[in-house]
């Protein structure tokens, strides 16, 4: 069911799931029900997708 690239590309960066959650301003419950691929709000991901670095262009390539 996973959609989206946001474990693979956060090990990558060898970011711990506690910090990426703490640099988004979201909770580590959160980030875990995002990276499983449940439904979350875009302002969530925009938050996810500033935090790993990257691009607002960039979500095709995260969240599939």
């Amino acid at each position: 069911m996973n959609t989206n690239s946001i474990k693979e590309i956060r090990e990558s960066l060898m970011i711990s799931k506690t910090e990426l959650a703490r640099k988004a301003n979201i909770s580590s419950i959160t980030l875990t029900r995002v990276e499983q691929g449940k439904p979350s709000r875009m302002g969530t991901k925009r938050k996810i997708l500033l935090a790993l670095g990257l691009k607002l262009s960039d979500k095709n390539k995260v969240f599939h």
